[in-house]
This record gives structure tokens, C-alpha cells and sequence, in this order.
């Protein structure tokens, strides 16, 4: 058996696997499988064209800038990524960390930004700024330093460029100049401009400054982690290994210290904002109202519970608590505080049980709610001033189905659907006018961008990648497999949705093996009408059903839903993964006793606490990077769920993963990390390897030398993890 499983592996990376099936090393070649796809797309300040960012045809780790006009004809290339940067460059460890909390894979032109008067567009290429000018159709190099210029982009007049180096804030003229250090003194420990660890990895707010509309001021955080605890973590090259003394707030540690600051631009003075009485807080968001007069601050208690929305003057730093929500459980940070010309705002929240939409004059107060139901809005997209209506996207119809939808903020409305049902939809709204570019997907629709008019109806394809003749898929679109969606009930009636793959030949009579594919952490849900990926298709080729289930604690459903598992993490969430699995063991075509389950990271954590739950349904798990023990992850994230460790021991013991390894069953396990992870840190790993060790017990690992959590992962490891997963369920599972 072994002889044939390794008589298939080498055929499949040599790319010369069965002629009916999708050959493995050919999911992770040139061209991406997945067809042209748009991302980072924009609309030009004028509304005339549209910009995005795609992989290279003849290489998946390098990007390029592209455009394409809204009057029409062929897209064309903008920026060539592999011209400016032919070679990859070793980049700042600050660097490094942006892309690995950003989740960026590739090179080349991997950011960029327009200028609001769309003359300009500002591109970072391998740690340099380069500028692309409309006008004159060219580029030019804009730095040319040793360090790293990061979080740049265009001032709102268009008369500078901001960056942070060396941990201090710049700007330089777009016109030509000496550049103008607004900081000084700045270090990793004390740095100006930057967003700290924990904004990037648990917060998704990754700048550190922001400009008021009319560049007379800049608002400024200065980071202070002096006092954050020093977690020594090994960083494991393919040709040596060095040791890592990085700042990690972990639970119930301190974090780093963020104070506020707003800068006068002529003069250089700077005032301090008033962030309150206690420094051991959240900042949230910031923005400028549209006049400038006003900057508002989202300030985040340490447990969560409190967010305070902060209208602060910039002239003294003194400010006001205009609106505060609260909750028992958490209040999670979004992207959906706009503010209107009038001195009005909009704002989202969730004190009716689902996240709406609600309109707040000045001081504060609602003046009304503009969407209503048992559904939840997912993100507030867009605001058209010009006929009062914002915006948004939202599961309204089903969770595993996304729309785009409008409604007038003006006076009470029904949301109208822009978008037809069936899919997931995802859009960028244009400035002003309401238009969009909305990129559509399904189980049988690779992503498919275009330009909209705000009515809905489509203007221009930016890529169709329609699964049609051409098409990378297309030759083979025979294995394709269009999940089967439907809920099984929890313990407390709640419907948990799921998805279920059939193998290619399935045949109803005969029993197949299961494999379950788990996230089930908060913020993240994995049953969804979308594309797949065609990694899938390696194990649904080899013969396994596919399933996944979204567990209560996951996203896009009722705030109970969400919050069922608040200070009791990987309980609830285990419950309704076996519910999930003794579903599939009732099915006539399952075989019972072969169902595996695998994750990454909170996936990983899952794929552990099912392998050792009693008499657990599972036969193998394939755990990659997971946490393992709550203590050593970091603290916005854990104790927004969990509390600190002095106040909620019970519910930390319970869900610690090495008290559960007794457990286990010799040999169920394939064990997976980065041995540079700075975020799920090796020692999750390598306490479970000690464990099962100092017990006797056999059980397989895999690490890959130089690679993060997300970060580094070239299509070559990812074709070696995925064999790895497949050569491992196919011992244990068949």
C-alpha cells in the first residue's frame, strides 16, 4: 500500500497524475486555477476608471497594478510589479509584520493608493514609494532609502506623501523636495505613527496616523511598549535559527501604552488628545469629520464591554463622549462609523440583537434606525450623499448568502437589494454618485468583477472570469462538485449550517470516508455560497467526502448565536462539531468509523479538542498551527471571549488542550507549524510534542523551517502541506 500511495505522490508532483483528475502540482502553478481575479480594486476619484491589483499570469507571487476605463475597452497593465522589483528583497522585520497581519503572499505591487484629485497614484514596491502620474503616464521612483517606507499614501490635497521609517513619521512634497520628519526620536519600543501588534493582528486597524481633510493637521498615535512582556520565540531558518525577543501582550499582561496626538502641519505644534483617566484602553478607530472641525475617537474599554465614540477638538485635544454601547459579553470593533457633511453620522450596533444600521445627529443622539429584522448587516460600504442613502452589505435572505443592498437614511426605507440573490457578493463604493465595483462568486462562479451603476446594473466587466473554454478550470470542470447546503439543529435548537462535497464518481451505494474541515472560532464562518478552493480537489479526488459546519460562536447570525460561547471557548464549539459529525455518521453512504477532521490555527485548536473529546467520533486530525493553551495567545482577542486568567480560571482550565491528552489515540495525529509563527507562537506546538512524548504516545509532525502563521508560504510548501495532509488521512482513514 505504502509502495502505491508513494508511486502517486511522485506522479502527482511531477504533474503526470490519472488524465481524468486535476493533477495536484497543478493547483499551485501559473496560471492561478481560481482564472483573472481583481483585488484591491478602486475607483478613480473622477469615477472614470478602475484600478485593481492581479497575480502575474506567469508567476502567482508576483502582483501587478492594472486599470481599466469605465467607457471601455481591454483592461491594461498600469505598474509592472517584477519590472520595478525583479528580485525579492529582504524587508524590514516591520515590513514583514504588516504583510503577515495584512495577509499579504505575493511581491511586486502589493498596496497603493490614489490621491483624491485622481492625478496620482502612490504604489510601495519592495520598500520603496514609487508614484504613478495620470497625466503623464509614467512612474517614477518617489524614495530610494535603505529603510523601509511603510503605511504611505497621498495627502487629501494632494500635495504630500506620508510615510512612517524607522518607527518616526514623513512627509515629502509630491511636487519635489526635501522630506520633513513630523516625529523624531522614534524606536521600536516608543514609535510614532504605527499601529501596535495587537491593532494589526486582533483589531484590523493597521495605520497609526490620519490627516485632516484639509492638511492642516495630522492626527498621531504614539506606541509605548516598554512595558509589554518580552516572549522569546525561536525563528527556525532553513540554514540557522536565531532567537526572537518579541513584545507580545499576552493575556492578562500589559499592553502597550497609545496616546494620541494632533499635529499643526505650518507650525509643529502638537496638542495631546484626552483619551480619559485610565491608559489601559483601546484605541479603536479615529476620523476627521468632513470640515475638519472635529476628530472622533473610538475608545475600547480592556474588557471589551464599553466602546465610547469621542468627538474631540483639535485645537485643544479636549473632548466629549458622544455615544457609548455596551454590552455583557463584548462590543467588536467595525469599519461602519461615517461621517456626513451636515454634522450627522452614521453608525451600526447591535443592541437589538442583530447589527443594524442607525442615523445620529451631532450630540449623539439616534434619530433613527434605518435597518430592522432578524438578519444581520455585515458592513456598512458606502454612503451617496446626493440621494441620502447608505450602502451596505448583509445576510438578510440566508447566512451562507451575502447582497448588496441601499437604503435612504433621510426617512424610514425598506432596504432594496442591488444585487441578485444566489451568491456572495462583495463591492467598493465609489466616493460620491453611488456606484460600485461588485465582485460576485457561487460554487460554480469563480470571483467575477465588474463596475455598477448605483441602481445595480452592470456597466463593464473589470474580469469576467467566466468559467467557460479558455479558462484555466476549464479542462477540469468534470470534477467540479456543487456542495449540498443545509443545518442540523444544536443542542439548544439553534440551526447550524453546513456544506457536504461528494468525490467525483460518487456513487450513493457505496460507504466513503468523511473529512471534516473546521475553523469554528469567533469571526469566521466557513459555510458560505462560494467558490472553492481548488486545493479541495486534491482530497475530494482521492476519494472523501468533504463537510464543513459552522458552529455556535460564529459570525453572521444573531448576537446570541455569536456570543453562546462568551468566557467558554472550545466548548460549545466542540459540541456542535460532534453533533455535526454523528449527522454524518447517519448517512447511508458514510463510512462511520472513517471521519477525520483538520484546521488551521483556531481550525487547529478545534481539530485537537475532537481528537480528545470522549469517545470521540474522529478516527485522525490534521491540527496545523494551534493554539493550544489560552494563556500564551494575546489579550484583545482572548479576553474579548474569555476574560483573564484571574477571572475566569474555570473556563481557562477547561479549555486548555495538554489536560486532554490522555485521551488521544496513538497515532490519530499530524501535527503542523511555522517555526517562525509570531502570532500562534511555536511553543503551542512544542508543548503538545512534549507532552504526547513524555506519555509514550505516537503521533506524526510536520514544521516548516521560516514560515509564519500566514506569511512565507510559497506554493511549493503549500503543495507539500497538502500532499502531506492527503499521504497521512490516506494511512489512517482508508
Amino acid at each position: 500500500m505504502k509502495l502505491i500511495l508513494a508511486a502517486l505522490a511522485a506522479a502527482a508532483i511531477a504533474g503526470t497524475a490519472m488524465a481524468d483528475q486535476l493533477p495536484p502540482k497543478r493547483i499551485f502553478e501559473s496560471p492561478d486555477l481560481n482564472g483573472p481575479r481583481a483585488r484591491g480594486v478602486k475607483l478613480s476619484p473622477d469615477g472614470r476608471s478602475v484600478t485593481y491589483i492581479k497575480v502575474r499570469a506567469d508567476d502567482l507571487t508576483v502582483t501587478d497594478l492594472w486599470v481599466a476605463d469605465v467607457a471601455g475597452g481591454e483592461p491594461r497593465l498600469l505598474i509592472d510589479g517584477k519590472k520595478l522589483a525583479p528580485d525579492a528583497r529582504e524587508l524590514s522585520e516591520a515590513e514583514k509584520a504588516r504583510r503577515e497581519r495584512a495577509g499579504v503572499a505575493t511581491r511586486g505591487v502589493v498596496d497603493y493608493a490614489w490621491d483624491d484629485q485622481g492625478k496620482l497614484i502612490l504604489a510601495p514596491v519592495e520598500g520603496d514609494l514609487y508614484l504613478y502620474d495620470i497625466a503623464a503616464d509614467q512612474v517614477r521612483q518617489l524614495t530610494r532609502t535603505p529603510g523601509d517606507e511603510i503605511d504611505a499614501r497621498i495627502s487629501p490635497r494632494g500635495r504630500y506623501v506620508s510615510y512612517v521609517r524607522d518607527d518616526n513619521l514623513y512627509i515629502t512634497p509630491v511636487d519635489g523636495g526635501p522630506e520633513r520628519a513630523l516625529t523624531e526620536g522614534g524606536t521600536e519600543l516608543k514609535s510614532w505613527g504605527t499601529a501596535e501588534f495587537i491593532a494589526q493582528e486582533e483589531m484590523d486597524r493597521h495605520t497609526g496616523y490620519w490627516w485632516s481633510p484639509d492638511e492642516a493637521r495630522i492626527a498621531i498615535a504614539h506606541v509605548d511598549q516598554t512595558g509589554v512582556d518580552v516572549v522569546d520565540r525561536p525563528e527556525v531558518e532553513a540554514t540557522g535559527a536565531k532567537v526572537v525577543a518579541q513584545r507580545y501582550p499576552r493575556v492578562g499582561r500589559p499592553n502597550a501604552v497609545v496616546e494620541l496626538y494632533v499635529q499643526d502641519l505650518a507650525s509643529g505644534a502638537r496638542v495631546k488628545v484626552d483619551l480619559g483617566p485610565d491608559p489601559d484602553i483601546y484605541l479603536g478607530r479615529v476620523h476627521w469629520s468632513k470640515d475638519g472641525r472635529t476628530l472622533y475617537v473610538q475608545r475600547q474599554s480592556r474588557d471589551q464591554r464599553r466602546l465610547d465614540l469621542i468627538a474631540v477638538d483639535p485645537a485643544t485635544g479636549k473632548g466629549r463622549v458622544i455615544l457609548t454601547e455596551t454590552s455583557p459579553h463584548w462590543v467588536d470593533l467595525t469599519d461602519d462609523f461615517r461621517p456626513l457633511s451636515d454634522g450627522t453620522f452614521l453608525w451600526s450596533s447591535e443592541k437589538s440583537g442583530f447589527r443594524h444600521l442607525y442615523l445620529h445627529d451631532a450630540s449623539g443622539k439616534a434619530i433613527r434606525q434605518l435597518t430592522r429584522g432578524d438578519w444581520q448587516v455585515a458592513e456598512l460600504l458606502g454612503v451617496d450623499e446626493a440621494r441620502g442613502v447608505a450602502i451596505f452589505s448583509a445576510n438578510k435572505d440566508v447566512p451562507v448568502e451575502r447582497r448588496i443592498y441601499e437604503v435612504s437614511y433621510r426617512r424610514p426605507a425598506e432596504p432594496r437589494a442591488l444585487t441578485p440573490a444566489g451568491g456572495w457578493w462583495s463591492a467598493e463604493v465609489a466616493r460620491t454618485g453611488g456606484a460600485f465595483v461588485g465582485t460576485y462568486e457561487d460554487p460554480r462562479a469563480p470571483p467575477q468583477t465588474a463596475l455598477y451603476r448605483a441602481d445595480g446594473t452592470r456597466v463593464r466587466w473589470i474580469e469576467e472570469n467566466r468559467l467557460a473554454e479558455g479558462h484555466p478550470f476549464w479542462p477540469y470542470l468534470g470534477r467540479l462538485r456543487t456542495p449540498e447546503y443545509g443545518t442540523i439543529p444544536a443542542a439548544d435548537g439553534s440551526p447550524l449550517w453546513y456544506s457536504l462535497r461528494t468525490p467525483p464518481g460518487f456513487d450513493p451505494a457505496k460507504k466513503y470516508p468523511v473529512i471534516v474541515q473546521v475553523y469554528g472560532g469567533p469571526g469566521s464562518a466557513r459555510v458560505s455560497k462560494t467558490w472553492q478552493s481548488p486545493e479541495d480537489q486534491i482530497l475530494l479526488d482521492a476519494g472523501y467526502i468533504l463537510f464543513k459546519l459552522d458552529n455556535r460562536g460564529t459570525p453572521n447570525r444573531s448576537v446570541a448565536f455569536k456570543t453562546a460561547i462568551d468566557r467558554r471557548l472550545g466548548q460549545l464549539e466542540v459540541d456542535d462539531q460532534i453533533a455535526g459529525a454523528k449527522f454524518l455518521q447517519s448517512l447511508p453512504y458514510v463510512d462511520a468509523d472513517r471521519i477525520g477532521v483538520t484546521g488551521w490555527s483556531y481550525g487547529g485548536y478545534m481539530t485537537l479538542l475532537l481528537l480528545t473529546a470522549p469517545d470521540s467520533p474522529f478516527k485522525a486530525g490534521v491540527s496545523g498551527a494551534p493554539v493550544t493553551d489560552w494563556t500564551l495567545y494575546d489579550t484583545h482577542y482572548t479576553e474579548r471571549f474569555m476574560g483573564t486568567p484571574r477571572d475566569n480560571p474555570r473556563g481557562y482550565e477547561a479549555s486548555e488542550v495538554v489536560r486532554r491528552l490522555d485521551r488521544l489515540q496513538p497515532g490519530s495525529l499530524l501535527l503542523v507549524h511555522g517555526m517562525a509563527d509570531d502570532n500562534v507562537t511555536f511553543d503551542h506546538s512544542t508543548r503538545v510534542m512534549f507532552e504526547l512524548q513524555a506519555r509514550g504516545v505516537a503521533f506524526e509532525t510536520m514544521v516548516y523551517p521560516g514560515l509564519r502563521h500566514r506569511g512565507g508560504w510559497t506554493p511549493m510548501n503549500r503543495l507539500h502541506r497538502a500532499l502531506q495532509t492527503l499521504d497521512f488521512f490516506d494511512r489512517k482513514l482508508k
